[in-house]
């Protein structure tokens, strides 16, 4: 995996990687669609946050968006699912509909969310195209995406409430630079600067530094909606599905990856945020819960 990060990935044609058993689906376009489509993610990416940015001042704060951003933005047009959750915890309440907004967009596209829709996400694959040297982490560190959910999202907030210090829209980098930093340039404009929270821009300055090092850190290592994500995406409507009888062992799909995905497994590890560079390789395909269906119900004809 340490090569990946030492070369551009583009740098690998898709069509030398097809084994000759698979030539026949090199000819003509060898390129599949989902992969094409991966050129264009970071517009996508864009194109999504303009709308969570709320360029007709809506407000709808009584909707829940399914991406991370802080609802207290000045150009915020949704709420925040993670904030839902935090505060309605706090008030010892379960929110219904922030649940079943997340259950319905975990369930049907999983962790294409997050690598597709995000605009936190988007900072950080803007950042991470500074040429850097690139580190790898250890998958296993992923884990601490649940641990901040379970903590600071659940426990934290039901047993000591919105004041305590790791409440966690009070060490929410999407809030500092969303709401926190906006609010004191406001202020600063006003005369009467008023400053941030001290544990909030401590966190923030972390992990905009880790952007440059390492790819997604935020997403990787401590977020709790991509954990939630994460645990869809086994059950997902949309997943990855990787075809061993087109493998020829070329490696392709694994160094493509950044984000730990192992496509052997159907829709990806919990880590995998479904960005689809891998689908350059023959042997992986974006597919959904009705096409296998039908693929097992062929093979038992």
């Amino acid at each position: 995996m340490a090569d990946l990060y030492r070369r551009p990935a583009v740098v690998v044609p898709y069509v030398s990687q097809v084994s000759p058993v698979m030539a026949p689906m090199a000819k003509g376009n060898s390129i599949p669609l989902s992969a094409r489509l991966a050129r264009w993610r970071v517009w996508v990416q864009a194109a999504f946050a303009l709308v969570w940015l709320d360029p007709l001042a809506l407000r709808m704060h009584s909707v829940c968006s399914p991406v991370f951003h802080c609802y207290s933005c000045p150009l915020a047009l949704f709420a925040c699912p993670i904030g839902v959750l935090a505060n309605f915890s706090a008030l010892h309440l379960v929110p219904y509909v922030a649940l079943g907004t997340l259950v319905v967009v975990g369930v049907l596209l999983g962790s294409f969310i997050c690598g597709w829709v995000c605009p936190f996400g988007l900072l950080q694959d803007l950042i991470g195209r500074i040429p850097t040297r690139k580190f790898e982490l250890p998958s296993w560190l992923g884990f601490g995406r649940y641990v901040v959910l379970a903590s600071l999202v659940l426990a934290v907030p039901y047993f000591f409430g919105e004041e305590h210090p790791l409440f966690f829209c009070r060490v929410c980098p999407a809030g500092a630079l969303e709401a926190a930093l906006p609010y004191t340039a406001s202020t600063a404009i006003g005369g009467s600067i008023v400053w941030p929270s001290a544990a909030k821009m401590i966190v923030f300055g972390l992990v905009l530094a880790a952007m440059f090092f390492t790819w997604r850190p935020w997403c990787m290592l401590l977020c709790p909606l991509g954990a939630i994500y994460g645990l869809c995406n086994r059950v997902s409507f949309l997943f990855l599905k990787f075809h061993p009888e087109r493998c020829n062992d070329c490696d392709l799909c694994r160094r493509l990856c950044r984000y730990h995905g192992s496509s052997e497994r159907r829709g990806g590890e919990m880590s995998c945020l479904r960005c689809m560079e891998c689908t350059r390789c023959s042997a992986v395909t974006v597919s959904h819960v009705f096409q296998l269906q039908s693929e097992e119900e062929r093979r038992t004809v």
